[in-house]
């Protein structure tokens, strides 16, 4: 009899699983990480029907980290498998010099900046990825062990603002053995890495010793889901800009106030890391500062993390708002025009995000 932790995915199932992180463009062309494995490859077959049936399609994008002779070879099947399936591949090699230490670090390091100049380069605006349910657990772990906070607990995000493109994780609420019957169920072969049971790393370590803490377990769906009803009321989002109404955010609580700003200027300026706590608790400050009635301008403005906080005062009102842009302009393209929607404000309150629960 067929369990829900081992029956395969179809074309319905995964709508649902992609409805919390609309509004997607008309004809969507989504950009999927593709290794070849089963989960990226179960990622992109279904991708794929979904953006058919809106009339757009799927770029595979490979990465060929040049780390073992037979990656070219495999890369290559990978492409041609994606062909086959109706799939646009294109295979991305990490050619620079290899590290002798920290080799998976650097490793994942350049295949992020490998996909990302892709999608810049095509204007995409969307990038999957497959982390599922659980590489979040295991990232869940890797964190406690290194003592990280709250945030660092919750584990990844299932959306990401980064600078080119909005990178999203539909599968983190998903087992890996529902995605390997996926593949099974369509007669689709994939590869094994080997890297995934290498001692050396990690990763590999912890699924041997398989004793993983649930990332549920972490709290991050509440969290989340506070945040983001706080966010409802304090901010206003643009295509080019996000103001934090500043009477609402003095009203917050401080860790609320440092959680939102947090968020904020990480989605608008791209990082890849939240701001120092030192810094951020400092820019807290400045924004709950004493100001003078109706009092705006480039004195009180600074910086943080890449971004501009600038206290402007809305027209027509004695409303202030912080106004948040990135220092030097966001980089061109297509993802230009698309509104900076924090993450954790994102896809956390939709009754369908099923990637949270």
């Amino acid at each position: 009899m067929s369990t829900a932790e081992d029956r395969p995915l179809d074309a319905e199932d995964f709508t649902r699983l992609m409805a919390p992180f609309e509004p997607f463009e008309r004809a969507p062309v989504v950009a999927v990480a593709v290794s070849g494995g089963r989960d990226s490859l179960a990622l992109a077959l279904l991708t794929q029907e979904w953006a058919a049936a809106r009339g757009g399609r799927i770029v595979g994008l490979i990465v060929d980290h040049a780390l073992r002779p037979e990656s070219a070879a495999e890369a290559a099947a990978t492409a041609g498998l994606l062909g086959r399936h109706g799939c646009e591949a294109e295979i991305l090699r990490w050619s620079e010099p290899k590290p002798r230490a920290g080799l998976q670090e650097a490793a994942r390091v350049a295949r992020y900046r490998l996909l990302r100049e892709a999608c810049d380069r095509r204007g995409i605006l969307h990038l999957l990825a497959a982390h599922h349910a659980g590489d979040q657990d295991e990232t869940v772990a890797m964190r406690a062990a290194r003592q990280s906070g709250p945030d660092g607990l919750a584990g990844m995000p299932a959306a990401v603002e980064l600078r080119e493109v909005r990178l999203l994780r539909p599968f983190l609420g998903v087992s890996r053995s529902q995605l390997t019957a996926t593949l099974l169920a369509r007669g689709v072969p994939w590869l094994d890495d080997p890297s995934n049971a290498d001692p050396r790393f990690e990763r590999a370590r912890l699924r041997a010793g398989n004793r993983l803490p649930r990332a549920t377990e972490s709290g991050r769906p509440g969290r989340e889901r506070e945040l983001a009803a706080v966010a409802v009321g304090v901010l206003e989002i643009s295509p080019s800009d996000i103001a934090i109404d500043r009477s609402a955010f003095v009203r917050l609580g401080r860790d609320q106030q440092a959680r939102l700003l947090s968020r904020v200027v990480q989605a608008v300026g791209g990082g890849n890391h939240p701001p120092r706590r030192d810094r951020l608790d400092r820019a807290v400050s400045r924004l709950c500062g004493v100001v003078e009635r109706g009092k705006s301008g480039s004195a009180l403005d600074f910086t943080l993390s890449a971004c501009r906080l600038l206290l402007r005062q809305v027209p027509q009102s004695r409303r202030l708002q912080w106004i948040v842009r990135p220092e030097h302009g966001r980089r061109g393209g297509r993802n230009g025009a698309q509104p900076l929607i924090p993450a954790a404000f994102f896809a956390c309150g939709a009754s369908l995000a099923s990637h949270l629960e």
